[in-house]
């Protein structure tokens, strides 16, 4: 009875724990909302009247749409949708796949989708340290506006810091995200509680009719509002991306046991504040505070924002790795940045490469009014597309069946595609932004994926099969030579490349030769005792097969070493990587690629990370033969 007993206590203060560090990564984003949103709908660039109806309304609106989009959505159906574990928009396209599987038409349309539902997330992921960081300092600005000309600087100052500290990694600030989050949070319930106890009258705006009077009264404006509205949501994905770090648990009891109802009393305590003060509309959070508070809330503010976009530089590292895992971009650099924790990755091109998108954003905006303008869409986007995808998982992968997947999910689209729309309206004002961005990510995306397939057919055409080849030799033997050598191919029943060039070249076989190819399946992670299958082959030919996982981290040596209980003792100092790298011609007639689609792809190809890296095998084990292809 006591060790039970200790065991419940134990398992309740782990889920305390990982609620509490899920409020610093989770909750960055949509917990520093307030900070612009009742700026953005009553002084923005498309202001809205201020008027106790409309207040009343645009409360309504937003609880609301917490209430909607992101405790019922998200927090009771889309966190649902896990693949063993694992969130986010790569998870949701292999779980979706994997339930279309035989419908080429379904598949087909879910990469397009699902692709563009990345390219979506890298524009968020571009103006959320950007408008988070602006507008915790344009809190000076109401102290005094002599800080004014500083506020840009300072942000760009600020930015820059928390991109150049990406590479030493999240794990040695991480410990403080939990505690910040929760003096955060503390800070939005307590400045917003002490403002709506003055004007408790606005408490009226829990009923929805009060949204549902506004939509009808003010058809006129009601788009525009809803445009800003949509902004009090931002951030709703990360509750489904970092599923996989803390669990479904403790990420529902974080959000329903303290960040939404903080975020409701700092809502209705904003709207509180303009009912008794309309001069506050110029930054009606800040106003909240008194005097003496504002520059330590401005403090306070700037670190939620840094934590907010830590989080988002977090993801792009996290969903980019994914996508190569699943061959969707090209290698790129990956630096580890713990030994321990799996997952701290430090990825250097996609980190300054969202560095100068954030401070074109900066320069090119000046305030989050005008940013504000670009944020909406690329959300709103990616919730659709979540939701498409998640009618795909309900009724195939739940057995819900089409009729009450489709019931259900057209009751978010409807309120998605209202924001959606809203925001389509703000594409001139900055929306074009993220789109862009979506849009060219998708391009990128798309011809690499259609590229490599090609390139991957034309090799399979011109290779020989591993039996046969295996079947000439025992002819005519080449000279043979001590150690092992591993030969990467994409095709295990293949010869590849490396090994004829090498064999022609060189006339020498080693006595011991690994045909090593990788498979990444449609789950998160492969347990180690389920990495390799090796099949013995003739002639000292081993076929291996390594399997991973799209959240796993390749390690050809670590996985070799697994081979041991088959029998097989990879040695490294014994050991030679031969690895084929293709120069790609352009193929100017007949090509199955539009011509510039072709040439994208080649420049891509050429400049992709090696694969020595990415799977991290020692420079000086390895050994490159080249050959030449035209796709």
């Amino acid at each position: 009875m006591t060790l039970t007993l200790a065991g419940a206590n134990q398992g309740r203060s782990r889920q305390a724990a990982l609620a509490l560090a899920a409020l610093g990564v989770v909750y960055g984003d949509i917990g520093t909302s307030p900070l612009y949103v009742m700026k953005e709908v009553f002084a923005g660039n498309h202001p809205i009247p201020l008027t106790p109806a409309n207040i009343l309304g645009i409360l309504s609106l937003i609880v609301w749409s917490l209430v909607i989009v992101v405790s019922i959505k998200y927090v009771v159906f889309i966190m649902r949708a896990d693949n063993k574990g694992e969130g986010g928009i790569m998870a949701l396209i292999a779980l979706a796949l994997r339930d279309a599987k035989g419908n080429p038409r379904q598949e087909r349309f879910i990469m397009l989708a699902g692709l563009l539902g990345a390219g979506m997330f890298y524009g968020d992921g571009m103006v959320t340290p950007a408008i988070s960081v602006l507008s915790a300092l344009e809190g000076l600005d109401v102290a005094t506006p002599a800080f004014r000309p500083f506020i840009i600087p300072l942000t760009l100052l600020v930015l820059f810091g928390l991109f150049a500290f990406q590479r030493r990694g999240t794990a040695s600030v991480g410990a403080f995200f939990g505690p910040v989050m929760i003096l955060w949070f503390s800070s939005l319930a307590i400045l917003g509680f002490g403002n709506l106890v003055m004007q408790p009258g606005v408490l009226q705006a829990l009923n929805p009719a009060y949204a549902l009077g506004f939509l009808v009264d003010n058809r006129s404006i009601a788009v525009v509002a809803m445009g800003s509205v949509v902004l009090a949501v931002t951030g709703a994905e990360a509750l489904y991306a970092d599923m996989g770090h803390f669990g479904s648990k403790p990420i529902r009891q974080a959000w329903f046991g303290f960040v939404l109802p903080a975020l409701v009393l700092n809502y209705f305590g904003q709207g509180a504040l303009l009912l008794a003060d309309p001069l506050a509309v110029g930054n009606p959070f800040y106003h909240l505070a008194p005097d003496w508070a504002l520059y330590p809330l401005v403090a306070l503010s700037t670190a939620a924002t840094v934590i907010a976009s830590q989080a988002v530089i977090s993801g792009a590292f996290s969903v980019t790795r994914q996508a190569m895992q699943i061959g969707f971009v090209p290698r790129v650099e990956v630096k580890y940045t713990s030994e321990k924790e799996q997952g701290q990755i430090y990825l250097p091109g996609v980190n300054w490469g969202l560095f100068c998108a954030v401070v074109l954003l900066v320069l090119g905006f000046q305030s989050t009014n005008n940013l504000a303008a670009a944020y909406g869409i690329a959300v709103t986007g990616d919730m659709v597309i979540t939701s498409i995808l998640a009618t795909v998982v309900a009724a195939r992968g739940w057995g819900w069946g089409w009729p009450r997947a489709i019931a259900i999910f057209t009751c978010f689209l409807v309120v998605e595609a209202t924001f959606l729309f809203a925001n389509v309206l703000k594409i001139p004002d900055g929306g074009w932004f993220p789109l862009a961005v979506g849009v060219v990510v998708f391009l990128l995306m798309s011809t690499w994926k259609r590229g490599k397939t090609l390139l991957s057919e034309r090799v399979n055409t011109e290779s020989i099969t591993l039996d046969a080849f295996i079947g000439a030799l025992e002819v005519s033997m080449p000279a043979r030579v001590p150690g092992t050598a591993v030969f990467m191919t994409s095709r295990e029943d293949r010869v590849p490349n490396a090994m004829l060039h090498n064999l022609m070249h060189n006339k020498v076989l080693h006595e011991r030769v690994l045909i090593v190819s990788v498979q990444v399946i449609d789950s998160p992670y492969v347990p180690e005792d389920s990495r390799v299958a090796v099949q013995k082959l003739e002639a000292g030919f081993y076929s291996v097969v390594v399997h991973y996982g799209f959240m796993d981290e390749p390690d050809i040596p670590r996985a070799l070493a697994c081979c041991a209980r088959y029998g097989i003792s990879v040695e490294m100092m014994e050991t030679s990587f031969f690895l084929g790298r293709a120069t790609l011609i352009p193929k100017m007639a007949a090509s199955k690629m539009i011509q510039w689609r072709e040439k994208l792809f080649i420049a891509m190809f050429r400049n992709a990370g090696s694969a020595t890296s990415f799977f991290r095998i020692p420079s000086n084990r390895v050994v490159e033969l080249g050959t030449q292809l035209t796709l």
